[in-house]
């Protein structure tokens, strides 16, 4: 098994305030990812048609207010979040988090 790439391996994980998730990553790098925007990421099959992969969820239905109720790890490889809208079926890996946080997604 190979190790992961600091660029995508995180060290700490933390809300830094009620609007935004940070995450520092061994490569030194810190990012803040507004959490409304991670809502509208989610990429999990309620939310992205899985045959199509067209988007199903309407940002409108996204309050503005949205915020994580809990985060957990999955793994090794990616978050888990509760949201304060219900949904809780999205799972973010890391790499993925970095390129959001990058604005390579």
């Amino acid at each position: 098994m190979s190790a992961a790439a600091p660029a995508t391996t995180p060290t700490a994980i933390g809300q830094k305030d009620a609007r935004t998730l940070a995450i520092t990553w061994a490569d030194g790098a810190t990012s803040a990812l507004d959490v409304r925007r991670l809502r509208l990421a989610c990429a999990c099959a309620q939310c992205v048609d899985e045959w199509s992969g067209a988007g199903r969820l309407d940002p409108q239905s996204v309050p503005a207010d949205i915020r994580p109720l809990r985060i957990e790890s999955v793994g090794r490889y990616a978050l888990q979040i509760e949201w304060s809208d219900g949904h809780s079926s999205g799972i973010y890996p890391f790499r993925r988090l970095r390129a959001l946080a990058d604005g390579a997604e």
